[in-house]
């Protein structure tokens, strides 16, 4: 059994019992769907990846705590769709102590469920197993029956799920470290191959085909490959205007490793050297970026993150002259929105932006505080729209993101994409060696 199975399991207890449905495939246009991606707290707990599967989670049941319902082998749909496991795989490949076809799913659900008093389950998911919970809670109360003891109390399994795949163990680190590794060299890659007259999508190309190739499953999101003034739309996904000579390139691009995802920004010259005004604002956000990196550490919180971000990008945008007056002042009024509209990370893991709550309390003044095991991202960044009369006209349609993937560690911290350079002189060299 998978320790984060067991882990689970110990914190629902006895007398509770969870329902953790897989995704559907989702259909694409007529009969064709797009890639399946497994629900993320179903993969975490079973590490099951098929779709159309439910996993009954009884820490009550001695002899059969895990249950997996599963599509059945069917060698007509494994001809046309693919090899299933079946009832067999789910037992011997998986750990399940006991596995059904799904279509018996309805008819063992009362022999499940009577008896515990919680039950653990997400509704809005999955809202054809949400009517079949919700039918035979309804029956059984409307009915009465004494020998009947349906759940009492319905909880969302999300919270604890979420905080346990907050916090990272070695295996997940060592997959995280993976995904981090394959995509810096992938960014060293674009920097290498970039030159003006490429297109944006020759770059995306270039950086996932070494995904692919270098184990991956592909990219965990949508890479964001915005030439000029694109760089200043913050998921620019077109990814398909020409690169020109004189203009930076922004690359937002993250690799999934065994289900865990990268995620890294770098932004650089598309002819391999920075103008004076782009290192103006290219070095301002490096700054930034380092000493937010820094304060990722154990006793730090979220929000202070945040707001020395704040602070530090308001200095430096009165450095560049795009903002004037009082620090705080400026501050209170938000001001630095105009070229920073985003928070400077997010966690990160099985999702891009990944399971865990910011504040632990609902009228916490303060966020959570950092702990080992967590990792987040650190990417502040300035966008200066193109059309921009405020903005002096040397950095108008300069946007510049630097983003690196942090591990917290008890004595510090661990940047799992330090492989790729961020300081200006080794980007520019990386970029002309050779040429």
């Amino acid at each position: 059994m998978r320790k984060q199975l067991k882990d689970f399991m110990e914190a629902i207890g006895k007398d509770a019992i969870a329902v953790i449905p897989a995704a559907h495939e989702v259909t694409k246009s007529y009969d064709t769907e797009f890639k399946f991606h497994q629900d993320p707290d179903f993969y975490y707990l079973t590490g099951f990846p098929e779709p159309d599967a439910i996993a009954v989670i009884n820490p009550s049941d001695k002899k059969n705590p895990f249950t997996l319902f599963v599509r059945p082998r069917d060698p007509l749909m494994e001809t046309w769709y693919g090899r299933r496991e079946g009832v067999d795989g789910a037992k011997k490949n998986y750990g399940a102590d006991r596995a059904f076809s799904i279509e018996r799913f309805a008819k063992e659900l009362p022999k499940l469920l009577n008896g515990n008093e919680k039950l653990y389950y997400r509704f809005g998911r999955d809202n054809q197993l949400d009517q079949t919970i919700l039918q035979y809670l309804s029956g059984q109360r409307y009915r009465r029956l004494k020998t009947a003891y349906p759940p009492h109390t319905i909880i969302d399994p999300t919270l604890i799920i979420g905080e346990m795949r907050l916090h990272k163990d070695e295996v997940e680190v060592e997959y995280m470290q993976k995904a981090g590794d394959i995509a810096a060299e992938a960014h060293i890659l674009a920097m290498q191959e970039c030159k003006s007259g490429m297109n944006e999508a020759q770059i995306e190309s270039i950086i996932e085909h070494h995904f692919r190739m270098s184990g991956a499953s592909g990219a965990a999101y949508n890479s964001i490959i915005g030439g000029g003034d694109n760089a200043t739309i913050l998921h620019y996904v077109e990814n398909n205007m020409p690169l020109k000579d004189g203009d930076l390139l922004l690359v937002d691009a993250g690799c999934n490793y065994k289900g865990y995802a990268s995620d890294i920004t770098r932004t650089f010259p598309v002819n391999g050297r920075f103008t004076k005004a782009q290192r103006e604002v290219y070095d301002v956000v490096l700054e930034v970026q380092l000493e937010c990196l820094e304060a990722t550490k154990k006793g730090n919180t979220v929000k202070q993150r945040q707001e020395l971000s704040i602070e530090l990008l308001t200095e430096g945008m009165k450095k560049l002259k795009l903002l004037k007056g009082d620090t705080k002042k400026l501050i209170k009024k938000k001001a630095y929105e105009k070229y920073y509209m985003h928070g400077v990370g997010h966690y990160l893991g099985l999702d891009v932006h990944d399971a865990g709550r910011y504040f632990t309390e609902q009228k916490a003044k303060n966020s959570r505080p950092f702990a080992p095991g967590m990792v987040l991202t650190v990417e502040p960044g300035l966008y200066i729209p193109p059309d921009d009369k405020d903005a002096p006209s040397k950095y108008r349609g300069i946007g510049i993101r630097i983003e690196d993937d942090i591990l917290v560690t008890e004595d510090g911290n661990h940047n799992l994409t330090a492989k790729v350079p961020k300081d200006a002189e080794a980007i520019e060299e990386i970029m002309n060696a050779g040429k």
